[in-house]
């Protein structure tokens, strides 16, 4: 339950703070809930991953989807991969700013 809330609160207060602060927020959103949630290291590093990974991702692919992929796929050509490849890698990266937030405030409790 406490995973669940801890995956949830990451992507809903990440996607609100994020309107209004730089993109490392969601490093400090991912931190302080894991503090608040008491989860083990490794737990708290997984759940920050998949949420940030859900966030950014889906935020991502919203956003291709609505400028056609123009972008992505400008982007794919210049690294010489597929539009997709983008998108993948704006979710890992997403994944693994929240999920070091999230083992960062993990380790702060103990």
């Amino acid at each position: 339950m406490r995973l669940l809330l801890t995956i949830s609160g990451i992507i809903i207060l990440g996607a609100i703070f994020q309107l209004f602060l730089p993109w490392w927020s969601l490093a400090i959103v991912a931190a302080l809930l894991s503090l608040l949630a008491k989860l083990k290291p490794l737990t708290s590093f997984w759940s920050g991953l998949l949420a940030g990974m859900l966030l950014w991702g889906i935020y991502a692919a919203v956003l291709n989807y609505t400028n056609e992929g123009l972008l992505a796929t400008k982007i794919g050509a210049l690294f010489g991969g597929p539009a997709i490849m983008v998108v993948a890698m704006t979710a890992l990266f997403g994944g693994i700013t929240a999920g070091l937030g999230a083992l960062s405030g993990s380790l702060m409790r103990s």
